[in-house]
Order: C-alpha cells, then sequence, then structure tokens
C-alpha cells in the first residue's frame, strides 16, 4: 500500500495554488474542472501530493480545516527558508522551535487556515 495524496477544500483556487506553489514549492501537476461548480489541482511530486479542491456551490463557513492538523514539509534550512517567507510577506504562525538537537521547525498558515510546517533536519 502507498499514500496517495492529502486533500484541502479551498476557498479560492488561485489563492490557494499561489501559495502551495510559491511559498510552499510544490509544482503543478493538473488543474480541470470535473463540473462547472467544482475545481481540482493537484500539486507535488515524489511521495509528496496535494490535491485541492474548490467547490463553488458549497458554503464557505463549511469548509473547516482542524486547528491540530499541518502539514509537514523538509527545507534545506529553516532560517533561510524564515528569510524567503519574511521577503514574501508571509505571516509566521509560531516558531522556530527546536525540541530535539536534529529538528528545528516553524509553522505558517495557508490562505484556508491549516497549519503548514518547514521542517530542517539539522
Amino acid at each position: 500500500m502507498s499514500f496517495c495524496w492529502t486533500t484541502i477544500n479551498v476557498n479560492n483556487m488561485d489563492e490557494s495554488l499561489n501559495f502551495y506553489q510559491n511559498i510552499v514549492g510544490l509544482p503543478l501537476n493538473s488543474r480541470f474542472q470535473p463540473n462547472p461548480a467544482m475545481e481540482l489541482a493537484f500539486l507535488g511530486e515524489g511521495e509528496t501530493k496535494v490535491e485541492l479542491i474548490c467547490n463553488a456551490g458549497a458554503d464557505e463557513t463549511k469548509v473547516a480545516i482542524g486547528a491540530d492538523i499541518s502539514l509537514g514539509f523538509f527545507v534545506p534550512s529553516v532560517d533561510e527558508k524564515l528569510q524567503f517567507l519574511n521577503d514574501k510577506g508571509v505571516k509566521i504562525h509560531s516558531g522556530p522551535f527546536t525540541p530535539g538537537p536534529h529538528i528545528k521547525f516553524f509553522y505558517v498558515q495557508d490562505p484556508n487556515g491549516l497549519k503548514i510546517q518547514f521542517v530542517e533536519r539539522i
């Protein structure tokens, strides 16, 4: 068995694609509309895959993200990623944290409030 992807329901596809492509760094694989009210996009490569779903017919208040859920992405340097995000005007949610001698990380939020964790192996 292998992992397929993580699905995220989003309120605005363009805003979310901008975040996941330009902030997280995931390449866009496909973007399409299975019907006039719904748009899907698949991003990522290798074992890192994200599916974004924007349903124009859904009530935005029903697109809820769990406060205790986060997606983690490895980066070569937490300090370099922090500088990159600062230059882009992205607000840091929390951190950086160094809970042990071999890991350092921090969180931002995507446009829908999902926590995104950037992790460096030290």
